[in-house]
């Protein structure tokens, strides 16, 4: 019998989950919407009737060796969500939940976490023993590689670096709480928040100006950009010399061989590579300058971290009960 694994990704707007084989090729998979249900619990059966669906009509029925799930703060140690901030639900037992309800063992991570083990095994960080990935997505999240391995923390919640305070003063109030972190501009949301300032602020014509103010998206501001808009351009240049000064900050701490970026919005290409590089560069202590290269994913949209996931469920051991 040929055995898979299912690897699920929980993102702050949608669940992609996959069915893989040994090899790490994906051979189904399927998504569902995060934020539909206000209970988890609710959500939990509508994952577990796609995800069967999905089982069912790829003749996987019986051969699902072990669940590996990414999703924002899930902690590796406990195999719990605490606290996270784009999800409904703040505190759940994830791992346990899900083996129950699935029958399988299951194994949890940061989705950050899983993106970077997906890439290490599989896409360009492979090779590299000492890299941050960072996901630009619905929220900012990072992976840190530190000698070919995951670095979690004493407590599996290490690497939160998208809660670093970019703003000490009047800074933007990000979904944890607190105000002025990486996340509350860096992030898709965040670059439709400063869309939101740039307009109201600025005077001259934009394409923008031709949206709702309160409907703007990340891909809008791509897409008139692309066009030239100047406002929509400088909005990227905002953002990229933002994470770029972030990242000369991450430098200091780890010393990493490359930065892979992942997510949407990582593929604005130069509008966004462009100010990051020049503002890594300039911010960057002299002993790390022109070090750390800056990668983009190789992988599919949503395989890194499904994949990174899938290599948790290799792993995953039936839950102890008492």
């Amino acid at each position: 019998m040929k055995p898979y694994v299912l690897g699920i990704d929980i993102g702050g707007t949608n669940t992609v989950f996959g069915i893989v084989d040994a090899r790490g090729n994906v051979i189904a998979s399927s998504s569902i919407k995060t934020g539909k249900h206000a209970e988890f619990a609710d959500y939990l059966d509508e994952l577990y009737t796609e995800a069967t669906r999905l089982i069912e009509a790829n003749d996987a029925v019986d051969k699902i060796q072990g669940i590996g799930i990414g999703a924002p703060n899930a902690n590796y140690y406990t195999g719990e969500i605490n606290n996270a901030a784009n999800l409904p639900w703040k505190d759940v037992k994830l791992a346990q939940l899900v083996s129950e309800k699935f029958g399988i063992p299951v194994a949890v991570t940061n989705d950050a976490n899983a993106a970077a083990l997906g890439e290490m095994t599989y896409g360009a960080a492979r090779g590299l023993k000492d890299f941050i990935m960072i996901t630009l997505g619905t929220g900012v999240g990072s992976g840190i590689v530190i000698n070919g391995q995951v670095v979690y923390g004493h407590d599996g919640l290490a690497g939160e670096l998208g809660h670093m305070i970019i703003k000490r003063n009047n800074g933007r109030l990000c979904g944890c709480g607190r105000t002025g972190c990486l996340e509350a501009y860096c992030s898709a949301t965040g670059v439709a928040r400063s869309a939101r300032e740039f307009l109201e602020i600025r005077t001259e014509p934009s394409l923008l100006r031709n949206i709702p103010i309160e409907e703007i998206t990340s891909k809008d501001v791509y897409e008139a950009a692309s066009k030239g808009d100047q406002i929509a351009k400088d909005i990227f240049t905002y953002t990229g010399t933002l994470l770029g000064e972030a990242m000369a900050d991450m430098t200091v701490f780890s010393s990493p061989e490359a930065f892979i970026l992942f997510g949407g919005l990582s593929k604005s290409g130069e509008l966004l590579l462009r100010p990051l590089r020049e503002a890594l560069d300039r911010s960057v202590i002299s002993v790390f300058k022109g070090k750390a290269k800056i990668i983009l994913s190789e992988l599919k949209e949503a395989d890194a971290a499904v994949l990174g996931a899938s290599a948790l469920g290799w792993e995953a051991k039936p839950i102890a009960t008492a």
